[in-house]
């Protein structure tokens, strides 16, 4: 697939190192929209720098994203920082949601800083906590969370604004497997029902099998392509 084939999200020709450690080699990828793709690989392959680069948190070297056609370079920092707020969902290992605030302004979160009135982010905010099976912990923090109660939340944030591309980074790496599978499972259906695409970084086989597509990365280069099907 390449960028005319209609991919919503693409990476080309990506490179980048730490130091004189490199990450990425050169790596090609294209997600089309409503995709489910996994990225796998050993530590160290380079599967969260592709992620980091490819949601614009980290700039690759050389090499470039574009997002529904438009290449994230182009854009400032603010800009950048609003495509990421909107436009792709960030699900990452932890949740990394805010200790001070509840479950519903964490989710609400995004929407308050793109300059929805309260009432109406929360109110969409708790429409995607019941959705994700996590309602009735609307008002309670993070820490008064079970584990797999947090990634819902994150999942419920990363979704709210109705972005083209989830971007997930070992969404149940923290968490045991009866969990984890139903996290997954809360990922995949949510993301197919609302026509985001989908991108797990993940070691776990299990996971990579949930989705349509896979992508394996060794020392930095694309090794395999699992094609739908296959």
């Amino acid at each position: 697939m390449t960028e005319h084939d209609g991919a919503v999200l693409t990476g080309t020709a990506l490179h980048k190192s730490f130091g004189a450690t490199p990450a990425l080699r050169g790596v090609d990828v294209a997600i089309a929209p409503g995709e489910q793709v996994a990225v796998t690989g050993p530590s160290g392959s380079g599967k969260s720098t592709l992620l980091h680069c490819l949601a614009g948190v980290t700039s690759p070297d050389s090499g470039f994203v574009s997002l529904a056609g438009h290449r994230l370079d182009s854009l400032s920092e603010h800009q950048r920082t609003r495509v990421r707020r909107v436009r792709i969902g960030l699900v990452l290992q932890f949740g990394q949601l805010v200790p001070d605030l509840t479950a519903v302004e964490n989710v609400a979160l995004p929407l308050l800083l793109e300059g929805r009135r309260r009432p109406d982010a929360e109110q969409a905010a708790r429409g995607w906590l019941e959705r994700l099976g996590v309602g009735d912990r609307a008002d309670v923090r993070p820490l008064e969370l079970s584990g797999g109660e947090q990634q819902r939340v994150a999942i419920a944030r990363g979704l709210v604004t109705s972005p083209d591309v989830v971007l997930a980074d070992e969404p149940t790496g923290a968490l045991d497997t009866v969990t984890g599978e139903q996290a997954l499972q809360v990922l995949v259906e949510a993301t197919r029902e609302t026509g985001a695409a989908l991108v797990v970084v993940t070691h776990d086989h299990r996971v990579a099998a949930h989705m349509e597509r896979g992508i394996a990365l060794r020392d930095g280069r694309v090794e395999l392509v699992r094609e739908p099907g296959a």
